[in-house]
């Protein structure tokens, strides 16, 4: 069915998952996929990712070329305008203003940070984030990021809050390590600072996650994959890892621990589901040792 000047279709791109498709497709470098090289890229299984590809080439939304035995997605050029409205520009137009950023953060931490160590931490946060290409919303998870790194500087050079801080590592930090932060922030609120961080981390909080969450009332905020940093590690007293193995280094002080949790990257519901669930049993274990060392 081909959408002609109707957009309601466009209500498609409500799903999270189908919008990182189209947000795919939009910023390829040719301005088409594959649906192997999608599925790989967002950790789904193929057939998930042509199900979803069927439903946006029914709408019109996407093309569909034949190639021998591959088959190009593309924008429907009729759309790309109002699609841009609705998933915001594309990320290789336009570059990071990380001069406003600086600004920014020299303003918010006067006194506390010289401007060139805040100039010195956001190119380094960027450079970090844009390792292997351009992200979604580049210059504000920039931003974000560079003042994470900055507070924890501030609680190593000695100003702690009297609060835990926790951090969890995983390999990609958009599955394992963000269901078990967003659980901890739902039941423990301001009593506990919680952090996450990926040894290599990917490009989106997977939708099969933030879809196991919101099930239970778990919102994810504007969460999203961070590299590990040394500062994370060292601001921490609890430091749990989740299938890293030894990326994450080790200080004195801290207290670690190893979850040996299964991998929910291309697992259906269900699975995704039993592995929240175990994530969430550790969670509150964890909540109760950590009432028990402040008491």
């Amino acid at each position: 069915m081909s959408m002609g000047t109707d957009d309601a279709g466009l209500t498609l791109l409500a799903d999270p998952t189908r919008a990182r498709i189209v947000r795919m497709i939009r910023d390829s470098a040719d301005g088409r996929v594959l649906v192997g090289r999608v599925a790989e890229s967002l950790g789904l299984r193929q057939p998930t990712v042509s199900h979803h590809m069927a439903a946006l080439h029914d709408e019109g939304i996407v093309r569909r070329e034949k190639d021998g035995r591959r088959v190009w997605y593309s924008l429907d050029p009729a759309h790309e305008e109002r699609v841009s409205a609705l998933l915001g520009p594309a990320t290789a137009s336009g570059e990071a203003d990380l001069s406003r950023v600086i600004d920014d953060l020299t303003a918010r931490y006067r006194g506390v940070f010289s401007p060139e160590t805040v100039a010195r931490y956001v190119t380094d946060s960027h450079r970090l984030l844009t390792v292997a290409g351009r992200p979604a919303l580049e210059t504000s998870r920039t931003a974000a990021f560079a003042a994470s790194r900055l507070d924890d500087l501030t609680r190593i050079e000695g100003h702690a809050p009297d609060r835990p801080t926790v951090l969890f590592v995983c390999v990609q930090n958009a599955g394992r390590s963000q269901i078990a932060a967003g659980i901890v922030r739902q039941l423990a609120g301001d009593r506990v600072i919680v952090k996450t961080a990926g040894s290599a981390p990917a490009a989106d909080v997977r939708s099969s996650i933030v879809h196991a969450l919101d099930e239970i009332g778990v919102p994810l905020g504007g969460e999203f994959p961070k590299p590990l940093s040394d500062e994370a590690v060292r601001a921490a007293d609890w430091v749990i890892t989740m299938g890293c193995g030894d990326a994450c280094p080790v200080y004195p002080g801290r207290r670690y621990l190893d979850w040996e949790i299964e991998d929910p990257v291309g697992k259906p519901a269900e699975a995704v589901r039993r592995i929240r669930n175990d994530i969430e049993a550790r969670v509150r274990d964890l909540l109760s040792s950590l009432a028990e060392t402040a008491a």
